[in-house]
């Protein structure tokens, strides 16, 4: 079974949005760690090690996410994890273009970011092509490697 940490980054306490994406996740077959609401950086990047994670979905409603996920991915980096990472909620105060924050995310490291009205199921479907990717990658390699 593959592992998700889950969790409202920064001093985020929205916890309703990580709820319905618990179950969905589990209902789709997924191990879902939830760290909660107001977890830190360094909480999603010790419990993806912990947990031999396969991704760290982030989420934030209070429009202050660019702030707290400064950094994020170098941390992310530094510690060797492979892990794909999403992010979604309302992830700027005052967004005028939607297209514009998710571009401040990619930037920030995030393989994928989804808006507040993104349906589970669309990030469930993602997250499980993006998973399937990074297997045949890493199959490749393998093969590559052992050749």
């Amino acid at each position: 079974m593959r592992t998700v940490i889950l969790g409202v980054i920064g001093s985020d306490a929205h916890v309703v949005g990580i709820t319905i994406l618990e179950r969905a996740f589990e209902a789709a077959g997924f191990n879902v760690v939830n760290l909660g609401v107001q977890s830190s950086q360094s909480e999603f990047i010790d419990a993806a090690d912990e947990h031999d994670a396969e991704a760290i979905l982030v989420s934030s409603l209070y429009g202050h996410a660019e702030q707290d996920c400064q950094g994020f991915q170098q941390k992310i980096d530094e510690t060797g994890l492979d892990v794909t990472t999403y992010i979604g909620g309302n992830l700027a105060v005052g967004q005028d273009s939607f297209e514009e924050t998710r571009e401040t995310f990619k930037a920030l490291g995030f393989d994928r970011v989804f808006d507040s009205e993104t349906d589970p199921e669309e990030a469930i479907e993602a997250l499980k092509a993006d998973l399937g990717h990074r297997s045949r990658e890493a199959s490749s390699e393998r093969i590559q490697l052992g050749s």
